[in-house]
């Protein structure tokens, strides 16, 4: 790809970014075009379908999500490295509204351009997980569909006003009742690591 056009595609990627957290993933492709300065023609060169953007947009931070779960697991015990990483899934799904119901969508539809990236992002969680499960730090009635699911759940608090307050004091619930007596060996009111207080 030419120089200039790698610009036109990144300062129409970064718009889009802009225009999903602000408005969700069901934001007008002409609105992000009109934000970019260009004509609706030129978005569409660069992403023919509104997937095809979105793809472009969360592979990055998909790539992210995947690498830190393998950076967790070198450097932190199962059960903080699960917790660790459910919790930047989260954060980072709440940045850019709606698109839970996307991933979950995408995760079933083989045909979906998020479908990959969706799947690699539940593999790695689902590694995590297992990790947990062969300590004994977490309980072993659940897979990777699950956490996926607890994820999307999750977030959802955190993209709704009157529930978002509550978005953390669930976080620690939720990651609780994933861990066994083994794995949540943190003193009481103490948080798991990248936790807010």
């Amino acid at each position: 790809m030419r120089a200039d056009a790698r610009k036109n595609r990144d300062h129409l990627l970064a718009v889009a970014g802009t225009a999903i957290t602000e408005q969700g993933v069901d934001v007008s492709l002409r609105d992000i075009a009109r934000r970019a300065e260009v004509g609706l023609a030129t978005l569409l060169r660069h992403f023919p379908t509104r997937e095809a953007l979105l793809e472009a947009l969360l592979r990055t931070s998909f790539d992210e999500l995947t690498a830190r779960a393998g950076e967790f697991e070198a450097s932190s015990s199962p059960a903080d490295a699960l917790v660790s990483w459910l919790r930047d899934c989260v954060a980072w799904t709440t940045e850019y509204r709606g698109v839970t119901a996307l991933m979950a969508a995408a995760i079933e539809d083989t045909e979906s351009a998020l479908h990959a990236s969706c799947v690699t992002l539940r593999a790695a969680g689902a590694r995590l997980l297992a990790r947990a499960q062969a300590s004994g730090a977490a309980r072993s009635d659940i897979d990777g569909a699950d956490l996926f699911a607890l994820v999307a759940m999750l977030a959802w608090l955190g993209d709704q006003p009157s529930l978002a307050p509550r978005a953390d004091r669930l976080f620690e619930v939720v990651a609780s009742a994933v861990l066994t007596s083994a794995g949540s060996g943190r003193a009481e009111g103490e948080h798991a690591p990248g936790a807010r207080s």
